[in-house]
């Protein structure tokens, strides 16, 4: 099980995957938009999205939880 944190702080700009989708390694899960960049936050591993922890809109901190991946 790998749980997916933010790499920094940001809102939530776009959920790419959702509860139940498959992820490969190295695709996006989500996209946040920080100081007018957009950065996206990917899978490390292969598996299902087993639980999103964030909805469009959200903000999150540098290590908050995002998503957990089985």
């Amino acid at each position: 099980m790998e749980k997916l944190v933010a790499s920094m702080a940001g809102n939530v700009w776009k959920i790419v995957k959702h509860e139940g989708d498959s992820v490969g390694a190295g695709e996006d899960v989500v996209i946040l938009e920080s100081m007018k960049m957009e950065i996206p936050i990917s899978a490390e591993t292969d598996g299902v999205i087993k639980e999103l922890k964030v909805a469009e809109g959200d903000f999150v901190n540098e290590g908050d939880e995002i998503a957990v991946i089985e």
